[in-house]
């Protein structure tokens, strides 16, 4: 497939994806959700990734959901559209490497729930939050009402679900919707920096730290641990990668992974 919305970048084993609508502010229709499709097959696909990052061209990282398109559907098309939102955004937890959301101005409706779909947020101080839909007469399709709440808790997705107020980055920080804010300027360079670091990790124990975490939020405390127990020795034994790293910090070198 042709990309036409995202524009896609790869430069030391990390991949830089942008948002390309800028005139209609990057609001998300149905062509972005096939180039999305097809860019997650293709991450999936190149063993030598070790982070993504999304963003957004222009003063949005994304303003919302394509109204245009949306306004005559049917129900029945109104919860495909839905499902299949959905179904993009939770194919990032698919993947093995760290999706980090670069949230460069407007996160709006769908654009705030595909920054929640990402493993972590980075915002820039220019960045604004919100799910205004019931200001359209709708709630949000993308899983907003879902990961919002596990996010930040049900009493405070519940006020900005409901009041459709838009907020700032800081009061985004401090309710722990991202997890660092910085300069406009910064920001990609930030997120590269972050995603660099990551990349010098275990591989095997990045997937497995994103696998297991995000498989014990569906299991009780218990059924965590014994996931954790087993993902925890599976990076031991016999030339493993748990073996390699142990053995470079003992002898004082970088491991060669």
């Amino acid at each position: 497939m042709d990309f036409e919305i995202l524009k896609i970048q790869e430069q030391d084993h990390i991949a830089l994806v942008t948002i390309s609508r800028p005139a209609a502010m990057n609001a998300l229709n149905t062509r972005f959700f096939d180039e999305m499709d097809q860019a997650v097959a293709e991450f999936k696909a190149d063993a030598s990734l070790r982070a993504i990052i999304i963003t957004g061209e222009g003063k949005a990282f994304v303003a919302g959901a394509d109204i245009a398109e949306m306004v005559n559907k049917t129900a029945e098309e109104g919860s495909f559209f839905s499902t299949r939102g959905q179904k993009t955004f939770s194919s990032f937890s698919e993947l093995t490497i760290p999706v980090i959301a670069a949230i460069n101005g407007f996160a709006l409706g769908g654009g705030l729930e595909l920054a929640m779909g990402c493993d972590f947020r980075i915002a820039s101080t220019k960045a604004k939050f919100g799910q205004p839909e019931v200001n359209l007469g709708l709630i949000p399709g993308f899983a907003g009402t879902q990961r919002l709440a596990r996010l930040i808790g049900p009493a405070d997705a519940l006020y900005l679900l409901m009041s459709a107020d838009m907020i700032g980055a800081d009061e985004a920080l401090r309710l722990k919707l991202v997890q660092k804010v910085v300069e406009p300027e910064m920001l990609l360079e930030t997120c590269l920096t972050i995603a660099k670091n990551i990349a010098t990790k275990g591989p095997k124990a990045i997937q497995l730290v994103k696998e297991t975490t995000l498989k014990g939020l569906d299991l009780t405390l218990a059924e965590g641990e014994q996931l954790e127990a087993v993902q925890f020795g599976a990076l031991f034994g016999k030339g493993s990668e748990g073996e390699e790293g142990m053995k470079a910090f003992l002898e004082k070198r970088k491991p060669n992974w």
